[in-house]
């Protein structure tokens, strides 16, 4: 069985990519691609593709534009250079948020995600975090997490890794995204500190989930997470994690 699948995106490069990972993807096949937002609209509303790649940032309509205008909301997994938008991306019901440039494997872990999928996007809850089982300041244990109108823990061992999203913080676990109504400052003063390592401003890393390291020209480490995702650690980050290895 496989599933239909739309490209809306400006950039010939990340298209091209899209295509090829698309391609060597036995599950998808291609019916068509849009290079801005009204093309994408009415590509969409012609197609009904059973999944969209939307890139975020396209001229004459932005693919967030472009979806609050739609009477009937694919599966969508948003790309974008920006993760500012990850946020709006969830509450619009996204299956997955790609930051670019991405990995043929974080790609794969997207896809497998809405093949997975139980219910079409347009069902599909805002996730976000309803309740921390310890109080305040005590180190936690785990997460209650909603998801497509289901409550469930979510053990901190789960846990890949962990961005900034102003007052929210998005989670990484069980090849899923899960918002959470929490700096990602106050989670981490309650996170272990000898598993999860602050490696930038913006983003938390379970050491666990860690596949390699390798230092840029600029000797700072550029970690490479086991779901694909690629994270620049910054200067402190860095000797702290070289310090530690034997």
């Amino acid at each position: 069985m496989t599933i239909r699948v739309v490209i809306c995106e400006d950039e010939p490069l990340a298209r091209e990519t899209l295509r090829d990972f698309i391609a060597a993807t036995p599950e998808l096949v291609l019916v068509g691609e849009a290079a801005n937002g009204r093309e994408a609209l009415r590509l969409i509303q012609a197609l009904s593709p059973e999944l969209v790649f939307m890139d975020i940032q396209m001229p004459e309509l932005t693919g967030l534009e472009v979806v609050r205008q739609l009477p009937s909301v694919p599966p969508l997994i948003f790309t974008t250079a920006y993760d500012q938008h990850a946020v709006t991306a969830f509450e619009l019901h996204a299956l997955d948020y790609l930051l670019k440039p991405f990995t043929q494997a974080r790609f794969q872990a997207a896809v497998q995600r809405a093949l997975q999928a139980p219910a079409p996007a347009t069902e599909r809850s805002e996730a976000a975090v309803s309740a921390l089982q310890s109080q305040p300041g005590e180190a936690l244990a785990r997460i209650l997490v909603r998801d497509r109108g289901r409550i469930f823990p979510l053990a901190l061992g789960e846990i890949e890794h962990l961005r900034a999203d102003l007052k929210y913080t998005q989670i990484t676990a069980r090849g899923a995204s899960f918002l959470v109504r929490m700096p990602l400052t106050d989670l981490e003063a309650r996170l272990d500190p000898t598993r999860f390592l602050r490696v930038h401003r913006n983003a938390i890393v379970n050491l666990d989930f860690v596949e390699s390291m390798k230092a840029d020209d600029q000797s700072q480490l550029q970690i490479l997470m086991r779901d694909g995702t690629e994270l620049l650690a910054n200067r402190e980050a860095s000797k702290r994690l070289r310090d530690l290895s034997i």
